[in-house]
């Protein structure tokens, strides 16, 4: 495994499947230490740590959404050799699925399942969250989605220390053009908080023509960071699309080149809604067009 992109925070089961995640826009590795930590022995999590943060933080940063996606994709195949799955939130959202987009195109096995948070579908028109002028409107941002103590944005030495990935970040996300292109061969749950203030929950029915497998979405109470809140109920979706038993043991169960799951979907967990997957045409990347069906109301 390449300890400069991925790590671990937590001792990983023998032989356990691999879950790769994304942080989000400004985030490091570290994000992912809690989920880590409560899939203990179920998964091995490799969270990813983007150039200009943290240790990485005499590194340039990647010069787009695109190049970053390049670099993880280049540098996987030394951190799983097994069935794996990829987890984004917000920007990780985006960057996971272009990674599981030039993987598409190399003889290299794919994820199992992706796991997208906190983003809307990409579509052929620019994302106004993405397009911040300048430190003062990036901050704004930052307080309003509530992932960071405000106590971090109060104080201009901590500000000065992340600054330099948010701008990395967000230049990022303003440059980014999605590419129309053929769905994925691949599985996608969609995973969105009720209150998000950035991405209705209607912005993400767009995502399920991204792929030609099956897809759900899963409705969480809570704002842009939800799993800060939701993150047993998170860990519960996850497992319940990853994990198969077998006499007491855990697995996958591959269905086909990208690794179709067996297992089961939790619907009775406090605060979830599940949604089977339920396509119909409509524009790539926009949301409604049909409509998917979840347990006491539809999405649409």
């Amino acid at each position: 495994m390449d300890n400069t992109w991925f790590r671990r925070f937590a001792e990983p089961a023998p032989d356990a499947p691999a879950l790769v995640c994304f942080p989000h826009a400004g985030g490091a590795a570290s994000a992912y230490a809690p989920l880590a930590r409560l899939l203990a022995g179920r998964l091995d999590v490799l969270a990813v740590q983007y150039p200009g943060r943290q240790d990485r933080r005499g590194e340039a940063p990647a010069g787009g959404i695109l190049d970053l996606a390049a670099a993880v994709a280049e540098r996987l195949p030394d951190g799983t050799g097994r069935p794996y799955a990829f987890f984004g939130h917000s920007m990780g959202a985006l960057v996971a699925y272009e990674t599981a987009r030039i993987l598409g195109g190399r003889s290299v096995p794919a994820p199992v399942r992706l796991f997208l948070s906190g983003r809307g579908a990409p579509g052929t028109g620019p994302n106004r969250h993405d397009r911040l002028g300048d430190d003062r409107a990036i901050l704004a941002a930052v307080r309003v989605l509530g992932g960071t103590d405000a106590s971090v944005l109060d104080d201009p030495e901590l500000v000065d220390m992340v600054l330099p990935a948010l701008r990395a970040d967000y230049g990022a996300l303003a440059s980014y053009t999605w590419q129309p292109g053929p769905a994925l061969d691949i599985p996608i749950t969609v995973l969105v908080g009720d209150s998000d203030p950035v991405v209705p929950v209607s912005s993400v029915a767009g995502w399920a023509q991204q792929t030609r497998l099956d897809n759900d979405v899963r409705v969480f109470t809570g704002g842009h960071f939800y799993l800060s809140d939701q993150l047993a109920e998170v860990a519960g979706t996850i497992v319940g699309h990853l994990e198969t038993r077998h006499g007491g043991r855990s697995g996958i169960q591959d269905s086909g080149p990208a690794g179709s799951i067996g297992g089961r979907t939790d619907t009775g967990s406090r605060g979830v809604q599940a949604a089977r997957g339920a396509r119909s045409p409509a524009p790539a990347g926009e949301p409604g067009g049909g409509h998917q069906r979840t347990a006491g109301r539809t999405l649409a």
